[in-house]
């Protein structure tokens, strides 16, 4: 039984043995949204669309409403300022505090280790610092689409394509497939710079229709899947030949990384696609030929659901049913194709719609790494230092927790992404396993106990701040809920509740948690006080981090 078929069980929606037969509750859809617009909504939209939702999030969404939570979710952002040098005394090209992203590399010393920390380092600051915007959610989105690994050893490039994936997180999809087509990463990453007239190179031909456009598809017949066949993939290979990538682990300091078209490489005899494209002849188009091949794809309406499907899979659910696939997908390609391919609008009718707030789509995706341990020290407000080395150091070893639980910034594990968002039967299940679940508890019990030190300086959740989040901090009863109902996608169970309080409070009275917070907050500064509080709610931390629950989003 999955998540969702729980919730629909608890939730009455789900036929029992030795009912009576009944039609099944119809699918909502891309319809808007004109329920009630309360504490549940809010929280469900910005841990779908952000990472680690603080309380006060929360609160000013539920005050702002729908549309302008959804506007400032959707607001265009300034770009960051790039990645610095935080540590490095041997570059003498880039001072401390300077960025080397256009900086050449030097001979004999290796400068590409302490680059690929600042651009991990800083990918984590820009998540816990990203505040009310799906940028970051739709940056690793591309991520896991367009999916580049550190294959690529170079941090200039690897920086270039990221910043190619954010600038256009919420732009024009075909012209990001064009972007990405001829991106200095991706050029090296799928052996695109390889790709000559007398040697034609498939494979980006090959995965550009499967994995970034239009899908496999039902095999049809020999070399024939549904949206293109094996003739497409080899007369597309000759239509991209002729790109190569420049400036890769160069020492020139007058060559850039970029992209050149080399004439004398391209192959400009004609190339005829297949029937699935109404065999049409690409000419010689020279540098333009590879932008037109990809507004012939975009003709195909298939182009539109596929990556309505990838979106829904990360926002929504795994799940499509035919239900699924006629109310939300189909109506929302059609808003895709309206809008000429514009994400932003497509996206923001589907989270707007009845069916992202469907109570059924409450709580059932699991938390994928960077989300479970970048959420959680943005959701406790856990604070850096002022010092450039010591914060980069803290960011750098901080992302890289989530790589025991299977996932790792800059180097998804194949070109397909993460199987958590393609591999049937398990999807998101696959995050939680043998070898993930430990690295994820241990993770949990850290930061809720001692936290981790960095440079000297503690990074942990400041536990007699939480109190101060809820209603009536007195009442435990009251304590447990709140905080619940910000840490958790459902409301618990009155068992649950009981189960943490016994952490709380191991086999005392309610009023034990009553005087002893009113003690600490009539003189905060006495130790004993201070510490019996503080253990309390270290053991009530410790074990609501621990509930199955909290891993769900």
């Amino acid at each position: 039984m999955d998540r969702r078929t729980t919730l629909a069980t608890m939730l009455g929606r789900r036929q029992t043995a030795g009912s009576a037969v009944a039609a099944p509750p119809p699918v909502s859809g891309l319809a808007p949204y004109t329920g009630p617009w309360t504490r549940a909504q809010a929280a469900h939209l910005l841990r779908r669309t952000t990472f680690g939702p603080t309380k006060a999030m929360i609160d000013a969404a539920v005050q702002a409403g729908l549309n302008a939570t959804l506007t400032q979710l959707l607001a265009d952002q300034p770009m960051p300022d790039p990645p610095v040098n935080h540590n490095n005394t041997n570059d003498p090209n880039v001072a401390i505090g300077e960025t080397w992203i256009n900086a050449p590399y030097v001979a004999g010393v290796n400068l590409t280790g302490y680059r690929h920390q600042s651009l991990r380092a800083w990918t984590f600051g820009l998540i816990v610092g990203e505040g009310l915007s799906i940028r970051e959610k739709m940056t690793l989105f591309w991520h896991n689409h367009f999916a580049v690994d550190n294959t690529v050893n170079d941090p200039k490039f690897l920086y270039r394509h990221i910043t190619l994936l954010r600038s256009s997180a919420l732009g024009n999809f075909r012209q990001l497939v064009k972007d990405v087509t001829i991106d200095p990463a991706m050029l090296r990453f799928l052996n695109g710079n390889q790709n000559t007239r007398n040697a034609p190179n498939e494979n980006y031909a090959r995965e550009l229709m499967e994995l970034f456009t239009l899908g496999k598809g039902p095999l049809a017949g020999p070399g024939d899947y549904t949206h293109y066949t094996e003739t497409d993939v080899i007369q597309m290979a000759r239509v991209l030949t002729g790109w190569r990538d420049t400036g890769y682990n160069t020492t020139n300091t007058n060559v850039q990384v970029g992209a050149i078209f080399q004439a004398n490489q391209h192959d400009t005899g004609s190339k005829q696609l297949s029937h699935r494209f109404n065999n049409v002849v690409i000419p010689n188009m020279g540098a333009n030929e590879y932008a037109h091949l990809v507004d012939i794809i975009f003709q195909k309406s298939e182009v539109a659901r596929f990556i309505s499907r990838k979106l829904y899979r990360w926002f929504v659910y795994y799940r499509i049913d035919d239900a699924v696939e006629a109310n939300v997908i189909e109506p929302m390609a059609q808003v895709l194709i309206a809008n000429n391919y514009h994400i932003k609008p497509a996206l923001e009718a589907l989270l707007r719609s009845e069916h992202f707030y469907d109570s059924l789509n409450l709580g059932p995706m699991i938390k994928h790494p960077i989300d479970f341990v970048a959420g959680t020290f943005k959701q406790f407000g856990i604070t850096y230092s002022n010092t450039l080395t010591n914060r980069y150091n803290a960011w750098n070893n901080f992302i890289r927790l989530s790589i025991p639980m299977q996932m790792e910034y800059f180097n998804p594990p194949d070109v397909a992404g993460w199987k958590a968002y393609y591999q049937e039967p398990g999807y998101y299940r696959s995050w939680i396993n043998a070898a993930t679940l430990g690295p994820r508890v241990n993770f949990t019990n850290q930061i809720a106990g001692n936290g981790y030190v960095v440079n000297s300086v503690r990074h942990q959740i400041n536990l007699l701040a939480l109190p101060y989040l809820v209603s009536d901090p007195f009442d435990p009863n009251v304590l447990i809920e709140e905080l619940a109902l910000w840490l958790y996608p459902q409301p618990l169970a009155p068992n649950q509740i009981a189960y943490l309080k016994e952490f709380l409070l191991p086999g005392l009275q309610d009023f034990v948690w009553t005087n002893e917070w009113n003690a600490y907050t009539s003189n905060p500064n006495t130790s004993t006080t201070r510490q019996a509080v503080e253990n309390k709610l270290r053991n009530l931390v410790r074990a609501m981090l621990a509930m199955p629950e909290y891993h769900l989003s």
